[in-house]
């Protein structure tokens, strides 16, 4: 009994959200996983095309969207892209990007829905207020952040941001997914790579005038 009692408390505390599927075929860290699996912090969910998922666990409930990939944290959901729908009375935040939603009032029954398409974060209050919080590039900024990285969604609202650091404001006119892929590393890669070869194209020839005098 000494043993075994440790033990089995050490796995009450460890299971931390019930995860139940409307079919088969969810992902649970790359592995099938059955319709209903119990969850543990840092566990990867990912949802295929038509197929739902909802995590359940104390003081708190999502609802995955289907082609979503999340990472299950103990007080925050990251949500790589896809859809979750978040209703808490325990101030359960979603976290993309750097970009961090959470409820404006943690003991108040909130719901919050949040999707990430094309670099595009929206932000849907359905009961109760939350805030938008942009992480800052520069450590300084990130540690305190200001109150200009931070906006109110009022229940009934809803607003969208980019999800890179300091994203501004998406316009209506913007083309999803346009912006966030510019500003890549792979495009900047490949931006520096093309300007190289453009400088080399005058520099890295002989030493003959661009305009010899002999035809």
């Amino acid at each position: 009994m000494a043993v075994i009692l440790p033990v089995s408390l050490f796995a009450q505390e460890t299971v931390a959200a019930m995860l139940r599927s409307s079919a088969a075929g969810v992902l649970v860290n790359t592995n099938p996983s059955p319709e209903s699996i119990a969850v543990f912090p840092n566990d990867l969910i990912q949802t295929p095309k038509n197929i739902v998922a909802r995590l359940e666990f104390t003081g708190s409930a999502a609802d995955i969207g289907a082609e979503t990939m999340v990472q299950f944290e103990s007080d925050e959901l990251v949500l790589d892209h896809g859809s979750v729908s978040v209703n808490t009375t325990r101030g359960l935040r979603v976290r993309v990007g750097c970009l961090t939603v959470t409820p404006v009032n943690p003991s108040e029954r909130t719901q919050y829905d949040v999707s990430d398409v094309d670099g595009k974060v929206t932000v849907n209050a359905a009961k109760s207020d939350v805030y938008i919080d942009a992480r800052s590039k520069k450590p300084q900024e990130a540690k305190n952040p200001s109150r200009s990285s931070r906006d109110l969604v009022r229940e009934g609202e809803q607003k969208s941001r980019e999800e890179k650091c300091g994203g501004a404001y998406l316009r209506g006119d913007t083309r999803p997914g346009l912006g966030a892929l510019m500003n890549s590393r792979w495009a900047l890669i490949l931006g520096g790579s093309a300007a190289s070869a453009i400088a080399c194209l005058g520099l890295c020839r002989d030493d003959d005038p661009a305009s010899p005098s002999k035809p």
